[in-house]
C-alpha cells in the first residue's frame, strides 16, 4: 500500500491507510460497513465521562476538560495529539496530581468534547481553545506539555502569549511536514488500514491494536483498555471538520516563523525509538527555535507516545525540569 511522501497536517497518523474517518456526508453505503461501528458523543460521555469531567462553552465550541489538583499549586496544561484524548495523560496526572494543579482537555472533534461546526471551522483558530480555557480558569501562567501535534499547539501559544506559557516541554512534536515515506509497516497493519479504507474509515479493534504496537517502543506497554480505549473513541460518529481544531504545520513556512518567536524554556522529552519522528526530529526542532533555551532528554526504549507508554518515568522528568533546572521560573519545591 502506497503512502503519500509527504502529508500537509501536522502529524498524518490519523490519515495513514484512510484511518481518518470521513464526514458522514461521504461514508458510502451502510450495507459495506460493520453494523451499527459508530459510537455518538452521548454513548461516549455516557461511558467515559468521570466524576472529574467539566465542560466549558469557548467560541462556540463545548470543550470537555479537567482540573485537577491544588488551586494554588503551579499549573501544568497538557494537551494530546491527534487520533488521541485527554486521556493520554491519565498516568501522568496520577503521579503529579498531589503536588501540581493539572488542566487538560479534549480538543474539539475529539474525546468527549463536541462537534465542530461550520462557522468555528472558518472562524476559530486552535489556539484560541486553548488560551480561551486557560482566561476562563483565571490561569495567568502554566508549564505547556504537549505530545505529537499537542506540542505544536504549545509552541502557537508560547509565540502568542509568551506571559502566560513560562517553560514548554515537548514530546515527539513535528516541527517540519512530516515525512512518512521511510515508515516500513507489519503487514497486520497494513490489512487493517485497508480494511478500514473498504469500510468507510471504520477502523476495527486490531487496527488500533496494531496502530499502537507499531508505534510504541514497546507495545506490551500499552494496557488492553488503553486499546480498547483508542478503538471507542476513534469510532466517534464521523465529524464533517475531523482536524480543525488540531494544530497544524502546513507547509512550515507559518510554524517556522512563530517557532522562531517562542523564547520560553524549552525540554524536548522525545521518545528515540519514534518510527515516524526520531532523534532527527527533536534536533530540526532546536534549529527551528533559536532563541529558546532548550533542554533534551532522549528516551532510547520509547516510542511516539511517551506519556502513554511511560507516564510515570515522564511524571518524574517532567517534574525534575521544573524543580531542578529551571526552578528560577515558579514551581513545587524540590523533594
Amino acid at each position: 500500500m502506497p503512502l503519500p511522501r509527504r502529508l500537509r497536517f501536522l502529524l498524518p497518523l490519523a490519515l495513514i491507510g484512510g484511518g481518518m474517518a470521513q464526514p458522514a456526508c461521504a461514508q458510502p453505503a451502510a450495507a459495506t460497513a460493520p453494523q451499527a461501528p459508530w459510537l455518538t458523543i452521548a454513548q461516549l460521555r455516557h461511558l467515559y465521562a468521570d466524576p472529574v469531567s467539566r465542560f466549558m462553552t469557548i467560541k462556540g465550541l463545548e470543550i470537555h476538560y479537567k482540573d485537577e489538583g491544588p488551586r494554588n499549586a503551579p499549573v501544568l496544561f497538557m494537551v494530546h495529539g491527534s487520533v488521541s484524548s485527554l486521556r493520554t495523560w491519565d498516568g501522568v496526572a496520577a503521579q503529579l496530581k498531589q503536588r501540581y494543579r493539572i488542566i487538560r482537555y479534549d480538543i474539539p472533534g475529539y474525546g468527549l468534547s463536541g462537534r465542530i461546526s461550520d462557522e468555528a471551522e472558518r472562524t476559530v483558530q486552535p489556539v484560541e481553545v486553548a488560551e480561551g480555557l486557560l482566561d476562563a480558569l483565571h490561569v495567568s501562567k502554566v508549564t505547556f506539555v504537549g505530545v505529537s501535534s499537542g506540542g505544536t499547539m504549545g509552541m502557537y501559544l508560547a509565540a502568542r502569549r509568551p506571559d502566560l506559557v513560562t517553560r514548554l516541554v515537548l514530546s515527539n512534536t513535528p516541527s517540519d511536514p512530516v515525512d512518512t515515506s521511510h515508515l516500513v509497516m507489519p503487514k497486520a497493519f497494513l490489512d487493517a488500514q485497508a480494511r478500514a479504507k473498504g469500510h468507510g474509515g471504520y477502523q476495527d479493534q486490531i487496527f488500533w491494536d496494531q496502530f499502537l504496537t507499531f508505534f510504541a517502543g514497546h507495545g506490551d506497554r500499552i494496557s488492553p483498555q488503553t486499546r480498547r480505549e483508542y478503538h471507542d473513541f476513534n469510532r466517534r460518529t464521523p465529524e464533517a471538520h475531523p482536524i480543525a481544531m488540531m494544530a497544524r504545520i502546513g507547509d512550515g513556512k507559518q510554524a517556522d516563523l512563530e517557532m522562531n518567536k517562542v523564547t520560553a524554556p524549552t525540554l524536548l522529552l522525545w521518545g528515540g525509538a519514534d518510527p515516524l519522528l526520531p532523534e532527527s526530529a527533536a534536533l530540526a526542532l532546536v534549529r527551528h527555535m533559536p532563541n529558546a533555551r532548550i533542554s533534551r532528554l532522549i528516551m532510547p526504549d520509547v516510542g511516539h507516545y511517551p506519556p502513554l507508554e511511560v507516564p510515570a518515568r515522564f511524571a518524574r522528568l517532567l517534574s525534575d525540569y521544573i524543580e531542578q533546572v529551571t526552578p528560577e521560573l515558579g514551581g513545587t519545591p524540590a523533594r
